[in-house]
């Protein structure tokens, strides 16, 4: 009885409200009301304790990538592809059709210009040559004969003229005698222009018997041969193309489609770079020597061809190679500069500010800085204006970490306040 009423004022008294979270509220509550439950209980407080360490424990912390404030240089460029071509290629054909007799250059040959590279068989032209050197001999027997006659017919009419003057021979006869005179005369010019059109047959059929010696037009190296001993070429339609010649190897140049969206920014004289698949991670250097007019359109792309010189003193280039080009439309050295990625970077939840914005870690905190941004390649951007130095971290970009792992950015952390 006692017990009971003990009990009575303990459920009946004032007790002081507990203060803190809800789940000790719950906690002492089921102590005093509940007393089978106080297993479930410690239990529910012990899975708070946990995760109340875990939150505190394992907090969320900001971390910046940050890059430093440089000098050097900026340069916008044109990507574009293209191949390696001689700066000088000479097609080698021939005139004449006919057998190839002999073949002297080959694939690599180096040649000098005049020198024989192959024979045709020169006997077919050899033949009309002497056709036509003996049809000019007979011309010209002709021409001696009708020489005599001229003297002959020019006595007859000087005796004949006398003969009619004394009243011996009638004026017809003398008409006669004149009128054969004349003809003789001109039988003269006749065999005079069947000379002159006989020697330019034999002239022609020289020419075409000195076609059957393909040579050299200029000094270089046999790139590509495309005849071999005893095949027939017949020039009847077309010149067949018997050797294409290299004049110089030792200076390349690369023939390039740039796309019309860039070719604005091409100009003579630009500084042109490109590597080959042939010799990964080297790279070769020349200029644009000229931007032609003439646009290529396929599929409706329209590009247009941009040529560069470049020196090959190594003969490490070949006709053909593909090329990877970068040309330089524009360039600044030794000029302020920052990443292009910090002037894209903004902290996370807040709105972009306007104009050109770069964000400096200062005392561990981000500071916005206004610049005034100039030339532009991609990696790095001109300051032309702007409160910054060579040297200050420029925030390139955050990320958050667990407070119970290690940091592995090489940039600065701030902690964030844990989560309850």
């Amino acid at each position: 009885m006692s017990g009971m009423s003990v009990a009575s004022e303990v459920r009946g008294s004032s007790l002081p409200r507990p203060r803190g979270n809800s789940l000790a509220l719950s906690l002492r509550r089921s102590l005093l009301g509940h007393p089978k439950t106080v297993g479930a209980a410690l239990l529910l407080l012990a899975a708070g304790a946990a995760v109340l360490w875990y939150r505190v424990q394992f907090s969320q912390r900001l971390t910046y990538s940050t890059a430093p404030v440089s000098r050097g240089t900026v340069a916008p460029y044109v990507i574009a592809s293209g191949t390696v071509n001689p700066v000088t290629t000479v097609q080698v054909g021939t005139y004449v059709s006919g057998v190839i007799r002999e073949l002297y250059c080959d694939f690599n040959t180096l040649v000098h210009k005049d020198q024989l590279c192959a024979k045709i068989d020169p006997r077919p032209y050899q033949m009309i040559v002497d056709q036509d050197d003996a049809a000019l001999a007979t011309t010209r027997a002709q021409l001696a004969k009708d020489k005599a006659n001229l003297d002959l017919v020019t006595s007859v009419l000087e005796r004949n003229k006398k003969l009619l003057e004394n009243g011996f021979i009638s004026r017809e006869t003398f008409d006669t005698a004149d009128s054969t005179f004349r003809q003789a005369r001109s039988q003269i010019a006749l065999d005079e222009a069947a000379i002159q059109q006989r020697e330019a047959e034999l002239n022609a059929a020289k020419v075409n018997l000195g076609y059957t010696d393909i040579v050299s037009p200029v000094d270089g190296t046999v790139v590509s041969r495309n005849v071999t001993q005893g095949q027939t070429v017949a020039a009847s339609f077309q010149t067949p193309t018997l050797f294409v010649i290299a004049a110089d190897l030792t200076k390349m140049e690369v023939d390039t489609n740039v796309s019309e969206s860039d070719i604005g920014a091409v100009r003579l004289g630009s500084e042109a770079s490109f590597t080959v698949e042939a010799y990964q991670g080297r790279t070769f250097h020349g200029s644009v020597v000229q931007v032609r007019q003439s646009p290529q359109s396929v599929q409706n792309v329209v590009t247009y061809d941009v040529v560069s010189e470049a020196a090959n003193p190594e003969l490490l280039l070949k006709p053909g190679m593909t090329a990877a080009v970068r040309i330089v439309s524009e360039r600044r050295d030794d000029v302020l500069r920052v990443p292009a990625q910090a002037l894209r970077y903004s902290p996370a939840g807040q709105a972009r500010e306007q104009g050109a914005h770069v964000w400096i870690l200062r005392d561990g905190e981000p500071v916005s800085v206004p610049v005034t941004v100039g030339l532009s390649d991609d990696t790095n951007v001109e300051i032309t204006a702007g409160a910054i130095g060579v040297g200050d971290p420029l925030i390139v970009s955050e990320h958050a970490e667990q407070s119970g792992q290690p940091t592995t950015s090489p940039g600065q952390s701030i902690p964030r306040a844990p989560r309850l």
